[in-house]
């Protein structure tokens, strides 16, 4: 390394301090989690925190308007089921209440859809006693969530969105929130688990941060963030036997809440999510041997549907899905998570084991085609169950109603008052009528019509089969 001379080292050294000020201010500045280095630390606690996070996270009052029947039989666990629908509906009015999370300067907050989700009016309160009405921009009760928009509302507080891929177990956080209607309130926890899914918690589909901050009813759609004072999750359900905190909350993670608000800034009127088009089975111990896959992870592909992107993207049936977009996946709920995060349209990569390989394909994230057309049909007054609407089987209503891949016939859309009472609900699919196997609904309107003093409908709900047999 060549020498310098005292006149060009006299020059370095004046000019270092002004070399690192302007590294300083250019380099991007990280936010620090670290713990406490001294009692001034630990004493200050979270109130600084708190002071600056807490007028971002709002109480939201709920009134919704439902229509309920009165019957005799509602609360007999005999003929509950057979009188369902024997009664008058009449309107009743539900108050409910919940938290939520302002999102930007002109009033974006978000919720949880069983907070929000088909209400008819609706109140936001800040902690300044402020009050806005608002209105629903975008909700999806899948994922739990909704997007309000506050009337009128301009420069407010509001949180930033942290990657929660980034959150790490261990971490401090906070839960706010408007428990059991008291007012806001702070509870401090750690995160306990990530990527928690399944029915243990409650929910056959979502994706979660686990946390033991306390969490209880009214703490649903608050904020969870981290010692920095940002956004990692949504508070929205619990593990308890009696109805209170114990200890095990979950928060749907502040990624797909980006998703949800980018989609709503787009002007969607609905959640869009990609379709996968598979259906597969979770990989344990038993499998991973059997396969020659050192570690139990990822998904087995058990079903695809020929229009399926990863089909197309040449992944079979049997192959072993690792990861989607760099995340190990190792449930459906995971990849589902994995690929909304992700949208519609992008090129995602797939990491798969095929035959003692591990492989990658990209896939280009789609949704559902409507085809072929559904050809929807309502049932004319002459048939035997009128005003029933039916619809062709395609990947798109597939997906709206969460059908097998395999379904065959058509599908029930909606009920109508006799269908209803005839014991037909929305999703059936009717595969045969009289002994007659129906393809289409043109095929499903003849056999209805053409019915003698017997009607027989072939159904599958939920993947049984049901045979319902009238009199006319």
């Amino acid at each position: 390394m060549p020498c310098l001379n005292r006149s060009a080292l006299s020059i370095l050294l004046a000019t270092l301090p002004a070399i690192l000020l302007a590294t300083l201010l250019c380099a991007p500045l990280r936010a620090e989690t670290r713990v406490p280095t001294s009692q001034a630390e630990i004493g200050l606690g979270f109130a600084p925190l708190v002071k600056a996070a807490a007028p971002a996270v709002v109480n939201i009052y709920v009134k919704r308007v439902v229509q309920t029947r009165s019957s005799p039989f509602q609360n007999d666990p005999l003929f509950a089921d057979m009188f369902r629908n024997f009664g008058e509906l009449k309107p009743r009015v539900q108050n409910s209440l919940g938290s939520g999370v302002i999102l930007s300067s002109d009033g974006y907050v978000v919720s949880n859809y069983h907070v929000v989700g088909e209400a008819t009016d609706i109140r936001v309160v800040l902690n300044d006693r402020r009050e806005y009405a608002a209105r629903v921009v975008l909700a999806d009760e899948e994922s739990d969530l909704a997007l309000l928009q506050l009337e009128g509302a301009r420069g407010m507080p509001h949180l930033s969105l942290r990657d929660s891929d980034t959150v790490d177990v261990g971490e401090l956080v906070l839960a706010i929130g408007n428990p059991f209607g008291v007012g806001q309130t702070v509870s401090s926890g750690i995160v306990s688990g990530l990527a928690r899914s399944g029915g243990a918690i409650g929910s056959a589909r979502g994706y979660f941060i686990q946390t033991d901050a306390p969490i209880n009813p009214g703490n649903s759609g608050g904020a969870l963030i981290d010692v920095n004072g940002a956004l990692i999750g949504v508070n929205t359900r619990i593990v308890s036997r009696s109805g209170g905190s114990n200890g095990i909350g979950f928060a749907i993670p502040a990624k797909l809440v980006q998703a949800f608000m980018d989609q709503a800034k787009a002007g969607n009127t609905s959640f869009e999510r990609p379709w996968a088009g598979i259906n597969g089975q979770v990989v344990g111990g038993d499998i991973a041997e059997s396969i020659g896959l050192g570690v139990p992870s990822g998904i087995m592909i058990t079903e695809m549907h020929r229009e399926s992107p990863f089909f197309q993207a040449g992944i079979k049936a049997g192959d072993v899905i690792l990861s989607v977009d760099g995340q190990a996946v190792n449930t459906p709920s995971e990849m589902i998570f994995r690929m909304s995060v992700v949208g519609i349209g992008e090129d995602v990569a797939v990491t798969f084991f095929r035959d003692q390989q591990i492989e990658s394909r990209a896939v280009t994230l789609m949704n559902a085609p409507d085809v072929p057309a559904r050809a929807q049909r309502v049932t004319g007054r002459d048939t035997p169950v009128p005003e029933v609407t039916l619809v062709n089987i395609n990947p798109r209503v597939l997906a709206e109603f969460g059908l097998p891949l395999s379904s065959d016939g058509v599908v029930v859309a909606e009920t109508g008052p006799y269908g209803a009472r005839a014991g037909l609900r929305a999703g059936d699919v009717i595969s045969e009528i009289n002994g007659e196997r129906v393809s289409d609904t043109g095929a499903a309107l003849r056999a209805l019509e053409a019915s003698g003093r017997w009607l027989g409908l072939l159904i599958v709900r939920g993947g049984k089969p049901l045979q319902l047999k009238f009199r006319l």
